[in-house]
């Protein structure tokens, strides 16, 4: 991955965090990596444990930010999110994962929170 891509990513995370810590959320954990691939955020909404995807885009609209959480994706963070949860001991919790698409490179940075984004799915 590129330098440029790598800073890309890491701004519309830290947007994406800030956005999150103003609706609310209490952040747990970023960058969580275990065998099975990563997740971006963990988080707390509520008595809600949530596993949030950041999509960032430059130059693009938020849309084709949230396109990018295809099926592969939904796929590996959802395993991840159940190694998580077995691995804290909290399979009790209720869970759901968010999107989060950052928009940047038009003015403003864009940043939508999408809640409830999609199911579990492995």
């Amino acid at each position: 991955m590129t330098k440029e891509r790598l800073q890309l990513g890491a701004l519309g995370e830290e947007l994406a965090y800030r956005k999150i810590k103003r609706l609310g959320y209490r952040p747990i954990l970023r960058n969580y990596r275990c065998p099975l691939g990563e997740v971006d955020l963990i988080a707390k909404d509520g008595d809600t444990l949530v596993f949030i995807e950041i999509k960032t885009r430059k130059g693009k609209t938020v849309s084709y930010a949230k396109e990018a959480v295809n099926k592969r994706k939904r796929r590996q963070v959802s395993k991840v999110a159940l190694s998580y949860m077995k691995s804290k001991k909290c399979c009790d919790m209720k869970a759901r994962f968010d999107v989060v698409a950052v928009c940047l490179g038009r003015g403003e940075p864009e940043i939508e929170v999408i809640k409830n984004a999609f199911d579990l799915t492995y």
